[in-house]
């Protein structure tokens, strides 16, 4: 299972984005919010993405969340920091997919697709990956070297 601290961002108020938040504070977690989820007004996807995604490469947070209208802008945006693997996942099994055999650590969604509902199914299918498939490890070490600039 991913850490305890997340940081989630959106850049607007989502009902996916809102839900994101409640749940995890509920299920214990701490909550870092950031754009529309923290300002209460629309925020341009790319820096709340970045923002959301450099907290989680410095380690300041453990992994993280994000979601903008369809989600791929926010999903691309953020794998642009390096050391981040932002996964755009609008249903439960891609999401525990991403984590098992791809050690994501940046969930994004879809405001306009992921309901409240599926949000928290999403967040749970993620939360129940203890650990990656050993099989990807290589793949992922792999993707790691390429960000750090070594093949």
């Amino acid at each position: 299972m991913p850490g305890r601290r997340v940081a989630v961002g959106s850049d607007d108020l989502y009902p996916a984005a809102r839900s994101a938040v409640e749940y995890l504070k509920r299920k214990g977690f701490e909550v870092v919010t950031v754009g529309s989820v923290k300002s209460g007004k629309p925020e341009p996807w790319p820096s709340v993405a970045i923002e959301v995604a450099e907290m989680v490469a410095r380690g300041e947070v453990d992994w993280g969340v994000l979601v903008c209208y369809t989600g791929t802008g926010v999903s691309i945006a953020a794998n642009k920091v390096r050391g981040v693997r932002a996964a755009l996942c609008n249903d439960a099994e891609t999401a525990r997919g991403a984590r098992l055999w791809n050690d994501a650590n940046v969930l994004a969604m879809s405001g306009r697709l992921v309901t409240e509902v599926l949000a928290r199914e999403i967040i749970d299918a993620w939360l129940s990956v203890e650990n990656i498939d050993e099989s990807e490890r290589g793949n992922i070490e792999f993707l790691k070297r390429y960000d750090e600039g070594r093949r």
